[in-house]
């Protein structure tokens, strides 16, 4: 490769003379390309996080699709969100044409024709794709509280309800469990030992039935139950050494984009609860695409955002990558963008005054660099981004006007059918496929309302037999009656005592030796532990 002619291209070209790097593209002089001045991303720092920006239209999603694909012929495994479907295309090599192939040209990049490995998820089953699930426990109240636009009293009342669960064995499987356990909590009989473990306001609690009956009525019901999916399905390699690149649609994405973004923070949070720490590795075990990042963030409680912080700080341990794909720097609160340690940012526009006091917040997070930044941001073309990566030391690289190179696969949708057979055909449709109702929260309570219904009948019955017999048996002289009246009211006693005692305690011991309840194994009867979003750790 030839020297660069200038001294700008020089200090790039040595600024990313790093080995075993993701290609980004060539550096651009004016509007003139610099194949000899390569842009990389170093393979080892994909787990120290990144920034995907730019306006709608300006390259965010073929830039995705490009590192998506390098990676998994790297053997990394992927997972990204198809919000448009665009992505889709990743599994079908891509399609040449002339301007193509002399954009290639132009930037050093030998184009070949290449499709990747692929598994297609939907929500729910939702769309074409392999059935996402979670149960309501494993999810925990931080996150469904974030779904459900709770302030943080709500927050902390759906919390109760969850440990409540968990401490009494009470499997939360679906929303209907958990509407089941707040009504029976709230009700008569439960309210008692609601008040042991804090108490929910009336208005609190309406609040919360009121959200998860609207919820339920968008069609969330799907998304939560069983087969929970299993995310060490995520870290599969393809027999070809190819990491398998996981891509979740939900096609209805404006009526849910809260549960769309917050089920991918679960699957995140999920990870980072069942992988061990590996501190530095050379290849991330995982990379993750999280687009409309925005989504995520707006109207987040501050324990949520504290929570995807610590997360994010904490998962680069355990080998996954995270990057954020939205529009400006400014859709990331600052403590989660100061953890990103690569950035690609597409054009920006300056229409209105919120677009300019985005433009000048997104050239202050850049270091010093050659650019008048607040003019080159406005004047880059589609494919074109200004880019600065973690190098190899943990320093950040020179900025670089960069132009991208190009996917080798299909830049459009994979057609539907070719999609639905590949899902028909995956092992994971046998594993997900099927939904399956078990035994839980709902049906034990019912049970218990029942068994305590027929309890007190039984107790009324002996009650009014008893002071029959009393009546009949009272001595003429008025004394209060024989030893026999109150034996029985010492029965009676001894009655009471063993509801007391059998309560629910008694009556979860009784369920564990029920073949159904041992068949739910890691959801029904284990002790939950809850970690940064409350979700539970579930033992694989």
């Amino acid at each position: 490769m030839s020297t660069p002619a200038t001294e700008h291209a020089r200090r790039i070209a040595a600024g990313y003379s790093f080995p075993d790097a993701i290609e980004i593209g060539a550096l651009l002089e004016g509007d003139e390309p610099r194949p000899e001045v390569p842009i990389r991303l170093p393979l080892a720092m994909m787990n120290r996080h990144g920034l995907i920006a730019g306006a709608t239209g300006t390259g965010k999603t073929k830039t995705l699709q490009l590192l998506t694909e390098q990676l998994s012929a790297a053997g990394v495994p992927v997972l990204a969100a198809d919000i448009k479907g665009d992505l889709s295309g990743l599994a079908t090599p891509g399609e040449a044409s002339d301007k193509l192939l002399a954009r290639t040209t132009g930037i050093g990049q030998e184009w070949q024709a290449t499709g990747h490995p692929c598994e297609f998820y939907a929500l729910g089953g939702k769309g074409t794709g392999i059935p996402l699930r979670a149960t309501v426990s494993s999810f925990g109240p931080v996150l469904l509280s974030k779904v459900l636009g709770l302030n943080d009293t709500q927050e902390s009342s759906l919390g109760l309800l969850f440990h409540y669960a968990d401490t009494n064995g009470l499997p939360l499987l679906d929303l209907s469990d958990l509407r089941a356990l707040m009504l029976f909590l709230t009700g008569d009989e439960g309210k008692d030992e609601l008040k042991q473990i804090g108490g929910i306001s009336t208005a609190t609690a309406g609040v919360i039935l009121r959200e998860l009956t609207a919820f339920s009525a968008q069609g969330a019901d799907q998304f939560f139950g069983e087969p929970e999916f299993d995310t060490a399905d995520l870290m599969r390699v393809a027999p070809d050494g190819r990491g398998i690149i996981s891509l979740v649609e939900l096609p209805n994405l404006a009526t849910q984009p809260a549960l769309f973004s917050t089920f991918l923070m679960w699957l995140l949070a999920d990870l980072f609860q069942d992988l061990p720490e590996v501190g530095d590795v050379d290849r991330p075990k995982l990379v993750f695409f999280f687009d409309e990042a925005h989504l995520l963030f707006s109207g987040a409680s501050k324990v949520f955002l504290e929570s995807i912080t610590q997360t994010v700080r904490l998962i680069r341990s355990k080998g996954v990558g995270v990057f954020f794909v939205t529009q400006t720097p400014k859709d990331v609160p600052d403590d989660v963008l100061a953890q990103l340690g690569s950035r690609i940012q597409h054009q920006l526009r300056a229409h209105t005054p919120n677009d300019a006091k985005a433009l000048k917040a997104t050239v202050q997070t850049y270091p010093n660099s050659d650019y008048d930044l607040a003019e080159v941001l406005q004047t880059l073309g589609t494919g074109e981004g200004i880019v600065t990566v973690m190098d190899p030391d943990g320093v950040p690289t020179p900025v670089a006007r960069t132009r991208m190179r190009a996917p080798l696969s299909l830049m459009a949708p994979t057609p539907e059918p070719a999609i639905a057979a590949q899902v028909t055909a995956s092992p994971l449709q046998a594993k997900y496929g099927e939904a399956i109702d078990r035994d839980s929260a709902r049906e034990m309570l019912a049970r218990r309302l029942e068994a305590g219904a027929e309890q007190a009948s039984q107790e009324d019955q002996a009650s009014q037999e008893d002071q029959t017999r009393g009546a009949v048996a009272a001595a003429p002289a008025g004394r209060p009656g024989t030893g026999r009246p109150v034996q029985q009211e010492r029965s009676r006693t001894i009655k009471g005592s063993n509801k007391d005692e059998g309560g629910l305690g008694g009556f979860v011991q009784g369920l564990t030796k029920n073949t159904m309840v041992r068949q739910i194994g890691r959801t029904a009867v284990r002790e939950v532990m809850r970690g940064l979003f409350g979700t539970g750790r579930r033992k694989r």
